[in-house]
Formats: structure tokens, C-alpha cells, sequence
């Protein structure tokens, strides 16, 4: 696997670190285009380093960039997490980097601030691509044909116990993320050279905070952050969007995209893409089938 370059993007007085891929060449017509990449949790921009490659090599310029909160440079001083802020962080990325336009990709949490930003800003966007996570919008009535997922989603009000959740989620090594990784992604091993940079990212100031601190604005009702987080979350997504679900998530069932992904709520497209043999980290598990699915898709837009 090839070295990723570093790249350092600004937005909304906050500055993140990136890895990337593919060389900016001229202007205009001869310039690259750019393909943005969102990890999740428990994740980090290493989630791509299938992807990157893969992107530049096709021509793409390919960034995966260090989401909010998780390097010191990003932890804003109102440790403000809810999912807006981070779609307007992709967008001032695009005008740091002044690019009119890039596809979004985006896996879990990556993933809905992927839809968030497509409907904040659709005009940015050439297409979207999610993984592992629906759209939000018709989430509840998803839940109700699936109930099951409750008990999936457990961590996330397991989250909410302040004090009790963070000193848990660093116990015996970070014993929790490997349960999830594991749960998630059956009979997927990422190896231990990932799972010590990831715990590495983890366990830097301010991270742990700022990863659970996602799920606690979550269940911020009354700030004006989240009522625009839950405007946009269930607004309609006038972007092409191209949905992967792995068959076998033990995160979010896959049954849900048959309720919850529909054609009305992408005026300008949807497809969706169960992946057979894959988990939550489908593009981790199954890098080249992912990738070839990902390159015909961006192909077209």
C-alpha cells in the first residue's frame, strides 16, 4: 500500500489534518476531480486507505479528511457535535480547498452527515455515496417493521452515561471497540496494526470526548443546532446517492434499507447496494468489489 499524503483543511475556525491521494494538476477543465471521504465510529481517515489509492489511480483527487473532535486542532472550545456542524465543516472544506463541487462519500457516521450535507448544500455536490447507515428521515418507521434494531443501537444509550461510558470505553485496551468492531463485522479481523492506530487516534486528548460527544448531541432536543440537525436529517436529498449495506451488519440491520431508503426522498436518484459476506466495514472487508462499485458509480456523475 502506498504512503498517504497529508493535507491540512480549515473550516469554521477549526483546522483538521487529512490524508490524500491524486495530485491537484491545472485548473479549470484539467483539474482533478475531488472525492471526499467521511469516517465513522469507532473509526478514523485511515478507514480509506483502500479507497485512496484506488481514487487517485482513476484519476481522482482523493482526501479523507479527520472528522471533528478527533485531533486537538478540530475540538471546538463549545465542544458543539451536533451533526450540522459537521456538514457545514464540508462544505467550508470545499471552499478552503476551492472546489465548486465534489462527490461525498461517507461510511456511518460519515455517512449521515453525508445526507445532512446534501440536502444543506445539494448545489456542492456531484453525487453522494453512504455506507452502513439509511437516511435518517424515515429511520423510526424503519425501526418499527424492524424492532430488532433497539437492541443493536444498545451503545448508543449505553453512550449517554457520562462518566460510566467514558471510563468503560478505555477499559483493558479499548476492549469495547474491539466488541464492536467483532459484533459489527463478523468474521472480519482488521489486524493488529489497524486496531493499535485506531486506539492510538482514540486515546489522543479530547477524542473520547469528542467520539461519544456525537452520540450525546443525539439527545440534545431543544438547542437551535439540533433543531437544524433534525430539519435536514428529514429533508429530502437532491443529490444522486448510491447506499451500501453489508448483509451481515450486526450494527444496523440491513432490513432496514427496505423502509427506509426510498426513491421519493432523492429526487435526483437513489440506488442501493447490499453487499453479500460483508459487515459494517464493507469497504474495509471487501476493498476491491467495493471499489469497482464505487468507480462505475462516480463515473457517472
Amino acid at each position: 500500500m502506498r504512503n498517504f499524503d497529508d493535507l491540512e483543511l480549515h473550516a469554521n475556525g477549526l483546522t483538521f489534518s487529512a490524508l490524500t491521494q491524486g495530485e491537484r494538476e491545472g485548473e479549470g477543465e484539467g483539474k482533478r476531480e475531488v472525492v471526499i471521504c467521511l469516517h465513522g465510529f469507532p473509526d478514523h481517515a485511515r478507514s480509506f486507505r483502500f479507497q485512496l489509492p484506488a481514487l487517485a489511480d482513476a484519476g481522482y483527487r482523493a482526501i479523507a479528511p479527520t472528522m471533528r473532535g478527533y485531533e486537538l486542532s478540530s475540538q471546538p472550545a463549545d465542544a458543539d457535535y451536533h451533526l450540522v456542524r459537521m456538514a457545514e465543516d464540508v462544505v467550508g472544506w470545499l471552499d478552503d480547498l476551492g472546489v465548486e463541487r465534489a462527490h461525498l462519500v461517507g461510511h456511518d457516521w460519515g455517512a449521515v452527515i453525508a445526507y445532512i450535507a446534501g440536502a444543506l448544500a445539494p448545489d456542492r455536490f456531484s453525487s453522494l455515496t453512504t455506507l452502513a447507515v439509511p437516511y435518517g428521515g424515515r429511520l423510526q418507521q424503519g425501526i418499527r417493521k424492524v424492532p430488532s434494531q433497539i437492541l443493536n443501537s444498545w451503545y448508543m444509550i449505553f453512550f449517554q452515561l457520562r462518566g460510566v461510558a467514558d471510563f468503560a470505553v478505555e477499559m483493558r485496551d479499548w476492549a469495547l471497540i474491539d466488541k464492536l468492531w467483532r459484533d459489527w463485522s463478523p468474521g472480519w479481523d482488521p489486524g493488529d496494526e489497524e486496531r493499535s492506530a485506531l486506539k492510538r487516534t482514540l486515546a489522543q486528548p479530547g477524542v473520547k470526548a469528542a467520539a461519544l460527544g456525537y452520540y450525546r448531541a443525539m439527545f440534545d432536543t431543544r438547542s437551535e443546532a439540533a433543531k437544524q440537525t433534525r430539519t435536514l436529517s428529514d429533508a429530502k436529498v437532491n443529490v444522486p446517492t448510491l447506499a451500501f449495506t453489508g448483509a451481515l451488519d450486526g450494527c444496523i440491520d440491513t432490513r432496514l434499507y427496505d423502509y427506509t431508503m426510498l426513491d421519493e426522498d432523492f429526487p435526483r436518484g437513489l440506488e442501493v447496494f447490499r453487499m453479500e459476506g460483508a459487515g459494517h466495514f464493507l469497504h474495509q472487508e471487501k476493498p476491491e468489489e467495493f471499489n469497482t462499485l464505487l468507480l462505475d458509480w462516480l463515473k457517472r456523475w
